[in-house]
């Protein structure tokens, strides 16, 4: 009887869904978005698609792909489509703010605490353990990307290239975007074969019955293009940045700290094709070399935070900005945890204000076509960049956790491992394995490489060399 009643309310489509339903499932994604985009994803898809069926898979798959072209962290994007597609504006917004906001608080609670007591013994042999780990999933992503993207000589030439440019030249990050799609969208129509993007996220050919927003649910009133509303959006999205840089253009002035944040992480916003791991170089250069919010082997840590939290991987920026309002002491020294939260939440609000207008402004047109994209061979060829700058990234993370005082002078043979990390090296070594050949989730190898730190530092007073 169970088993008829379930099949039965399989062949039914849900209920429809109460705002109230949506708000308090947007909340609890928001705490347990472990796991990356492609596991934030997955999430989605297992809970809309096939439990709750809220959304179709052609649909789900639909809103993905143009979520795949956007500039900015696909998942929180794919988030604020679905709920701007059930409950308009409101649910869009939602669904975006949602998403991010637990990880924002924890983020800026896990930087107090690393600033604060980052020289305990104890934290500092966590970093230690994880720090190596960070350097194998940064290799592990550029595989990942490499072997789904890489799919000729033309996209492997592309990637070296981008490697020299922003390892050898220091060419920036945006340009290194740009370039690669202006060669994409040219390869794309002179040699199309060779820019033709996988389908990796499947054909949307499962069925899970029928959904509440299925395949030829004609969009909701909202939904429909307008005009009008294009012009008001980006109106109100526009108003709404210049408002914010006015303030702090007016209380800081145009050089100051958090004035410089919002600029800063705005362009960030717009060249973040690729996903979190592509756009980091960029904030390296920027939050690193360029105004010194902090140091490079504090990256590496707020990028291990990154990844043990949940949200988007991209609220690395919230480190970035948290450690620079402290380091800088944008209210003065009495005031460094004031400033820390200021810089996270100014480098947030930037970060994501563009995400959220990608998809009011385009979605309706995406639904009011519903077919296939004429974006991609440029997304090919800036994919195939990322995978080389994606690798510069890694060199410099390992540079930094293997010669953590850096190279010797002059460098020879001697002093090429004097100060080396041999632990370090089997630390992160072992996290490669673990990840590439084991399968093993990103989080219990960050865990265990945490604990074999720690276990390193609270044994060396016992051991005798």
């Amino acid at each position: 009887m169970n088993v008829a009643s379930k099949a039965h309310d399989t062949m039914q489509p849900p209920q429809p869904v109460s705002f109230g339903e949506a708000f308090l499932y947007w909340l609890k994604l928001g705490f347990v978005s472990f796991g990356g985009p492609a596991g934030q994803i997955s999430m989605m898809h297992q809970e809309l698609v096939e439990r709750r069926r809220w959304i179709s898979e052609h649909r789900f798959l639909h809103a993905l792909n143009y979520c795949m072209v956007l500039p900015g962290p696909e998942a929180q994007q794919l988030a604020v489509y679905i709920g701007w597609l059930m409950h308009g504006l409101k649910g869009g917004i939602t669904a975006g703010v949602l998403f991010v906001l637990p990880s924002l608080f924890i983020l800026i609670a896990l930087t107090w605490v690393y600033l604060a007591f980052g020289n305990v013994p104890a934290v500092a042999g966590i970093l230690y353990g994880i720090k190596p780990a960070v350097t194998a999933i940064v290799v592990f992503a550029a595989y990942r990307i490499g072997s789904r993207a890489l799919k000729n000589g033309v996209l492997w030439a592309m990637a070296a290239a981008a490697f020299v440019a922003i390892f050898v030249m220091d060419v920036p990050f945006p340009y290194i975007v740009l370039t690669a799609g202006a060669i994409g969208y040219l390869g794309g129509r002179i040699a199309p074969s060779r820019f033709r993007a996988g389908g990796h996220h499947g054909d949307g050919q499962k069925e899970y019955g029928p959904a509440l927003i299925d395949d030829h649910t004609p969009p909701p009133e909202h939904a429909r293009f307008r005009w009008a509303r294009v012009i008001t959006y980006a109106s109100a999205g526009l108003l709404i940045w210049l408002g914010v840089m006015a303030v702090l253009f007016t209380q800081f002035g145009w050089q100051g700290g958090l004035t410089q944040m919002g600029w800063f992480f705005t362009k960030a916003a717009l060249v973040t094709f690729g996903g979190a791991y592509a756009v980091l170089p960029y904030v390296y250069q920027g939050g690193v070399e360029q105004y010194q919010w902090l140091t490079g082997p504090q990256m590496i840590d707020g990028l291990a935070l990154g990844e043990t939290t949940p949200g988007p991987l991209i609220m690395v920026v919230a480190f970035v900005g948290f450690v620079g309002g402290w380091t800088r002491e944008f209210f003065g020294a009495e005031s460094l945890a004031a400033a820390g939260m200021m810089g996270a939440s100014v480098a947030t609000f930037f970060t994501f204000l563009p995400s959220f207008l990608f998809i009011l402004l385009g979605a309706p047109a995406v639904e009011a076509t519903r077919g296939d994209l004429k974006f991609t061979a440029p997304l090919t060829g800036i994919t195939a960049a990322v995978v080389g700058v994606v690798l510069n990234l890694a060199v410099f993370f390992a540079y930094h956790v293997l010669w953590p005082r850096g190279l010797a002078q002059p460098l020879t043979a001697q002093t090429l491992f004097a100060g080396f990390e041999w632990l370090s090296l089997l630390i992160g070594a072992g996290a490669f394995v673990a990840l590439f050949r084991c399968k093993i989730g990103i989080i219990p190898v960050i865990g265990v490489c945490g604990l074999i730190g720690l276990g390193h530092v609270l044994l060396q007073p016992f051991v005798f060399v």
